[in-house]
């Protein structure tokens, strides 16, 4: 009850929330020492083309109902989106969360959190560095424990002047009738950097889906007319290889 102990032993939300305020500064900067010693500065050619592309921050913020937008000072937007590493608190639990009062103290608290990656940071080595800043900041009134609960994968990235990413670029030109821009984006899918480290080769990846459509939701959707134009530009692209294989043999 915390009537009775309050005040004298230390809250574990409290302690949790504390410990997570330091995991970023007031620029969005992540405070974890290290994390970013091996970020690959994005190339001055490819900024100029992030900001070529018709895109509105102001249009962003509206459709997703935000107040502001937030991010690492002295990136865009999108910069922070594609190029960007991250650190995100995912889920937070502790305590009495249901209807009306009970004034209990928590035994315990947990948090889930999340880093995306970018090109040259090691998994493993952020995994390291994140522990050992969680320890160094926890408060001995408690008792902390760092648990791992899913894999490590590894940044990819395919330079965007490679004749196979070009080949890309003319079949979708020619499955969707437009030409395509070059994107990064965050994602989970550690078997393309596998592929690419076992292959010694370059792993395509065409993107048709539309930022609306919700990923990983209950009413995740996929325009059709996306996929079928999709389908159109994966043939495309098969006769796209033989040809420069042809050229090249």
């Amino acid at each position: 009850h915390s009537g009775g102990f309050g005040g004298a032993i230390e809250n574990p939300a409290f302690a949790l929330a504390q410990l997570l305020a330091q995991f970023k500064d007031r620029n969005g900067r992540i405070a974890i020492p290290g994390f970013y010693d091996d970020v690959r500065k994005l190339p001055a050619a490819e900024r100029r083309a992030l900001a070529r592309l018709p895109f509105s921050a102001k249009k962003f913020q509206k459709d997703l109902g935000a107040s502001a937008l937030f991010g690492e000072k002295g990136f865009t937007t999108l910069e922070r989106l594609w190029a960007r590493p991250t650190l995100e608190v995912n889920g937070l639990y502790s305590g009495f969360i249901g209807e009306g009062a009970k004034t209990v103290l928590p035994c315990r608290a947990m948090a889930k959190v999340s880093m995306r990656l970018v090109p040259n940071q090691d998994p493993s080595k952020i995994a390291r560095l994140f522990v050992r800043h969680v320890k160094r900041l926890a408060p001995k009134t408690v008792r902390v424990t760092v648990k791992e609960v899913s894999g490590r994968g590894t940044p990819w990235l395919v330079p965007t002047d490679h004749p196979s990413l070009q080949a890309v670029a003319r079949a979708i030109r020619k499955g969707f009738g437009k030409t395509p821009v070059y994107t990064r984006t965050g994602g989970t899918i550690p078997v393309v950097a596998t592929l690419d480290r076992l292959l010694k080769a370059p792993i395509l990846l065409m993107g048709i889906g539309l930022p609306d459509e919700n990923a990983h939701a209950p009413n995740e959707k996929l325009d059709l007319d996306n996929l079928h134009h999709g389908m159109l530009s994966a043939a495309y692209l098969l006769e796209e290889l033989a040809e420069a294989t042809n050229a090249t043999a």
